[in-house]
């Protein structure tokens, strides 16, 4: 066993996060395989919606798997658009984890202030209208050429692969979950896919969709 995986083994708590790039997925086999949460992407910038998503968000809550849905944000388009194009796709309930924003790229020729000052517009729009804290999604790497370490009281989603722990970004003391791998191999996907676990138990993770206990 690779000290990855030893690593990843104390944090029992796991699941998948999918696009269209799965295709369709056996729900029922993912939560047969022991994953327990799913991360689902249901749009990108200020238009696209996944062609997927509705499938996979009604697929995976029916096979009892704790669901959170994420946007694809491009720093380039606007950030209040964003946000509705998001919000439209997306409707939370309780049970649902929190609402999710994926930064990991700047546009070419772009501002990483202006990129900072529209993520706060997006976070704080989705926020209201959720009365959600949302998380974010994001590398150690692409962080830091942001530049800022203003963010920390949301919740991170950290991409680190290959490592025994994430480095975390400027700004955050502990990472929420951690995406380790985006080449996994899971009973009811096909073909690849990211791996992630998160950092508490069970009951924290469904307090975390506001829901209490352990459940089924």
């Amino acid at each position: 066993m690779s000290t990855q995986s030893t690593q990843v083994a104390a944090y029992p708590v796991q699941g998948i996060d999918v696009s269209d790039h799965q295709g369709s997925v056996d729900w029922k086999a993912v939560k047969q395989a022991g994953k327990v949460f799913a991360f689902l992407k249901a749009t990108d910038g200020i238009t696209w919606t996944d062609p997927d998503f509705a499938a996979n968000w009604s697929g995976a809550r029916a096979a009892g798997l704790l669901c959170g849905a994420y946007h694809f944000y491009e720093t380039d388009d606007d950030p209040t658009a964003q946000a509705q194009n998001f919000l439209k796709a997306v409707q939370l309930a309780p049970g649902d984890l929190p609402p999710v924003v994926d930064i990991e790229k700047l546009a070419a020729g772009g501002s990483a202030g202006q990129a900072v000052k529209d993520l706060q517009t997006w976070l704080d729009a989705v926020e209201t209208a959720t009365g959600r804290t949302p998380l974010i999604y994001t590398s150690h790497g692409f962080w830091t050429s942001l530049g800022t370490s203003a963010f920390g009281r949301y919740p991170l989603w950290i991409a680190a692969y290959g490592t025994q722990s994430p480095t975390l970004p400027a700004g955050w003391s502990a990472w929420t979950f951690w995406q380790f791998s985006e080449s996994g191999q899971v009973t009811g996907v096909t073909g690849p896919v990211d791996l992630d676990v998160f950092s508490g138990s069970l009951a924290d993770l469904r307090a975390l969709a506001g829901l209490s206990g352990n459940g089924e």
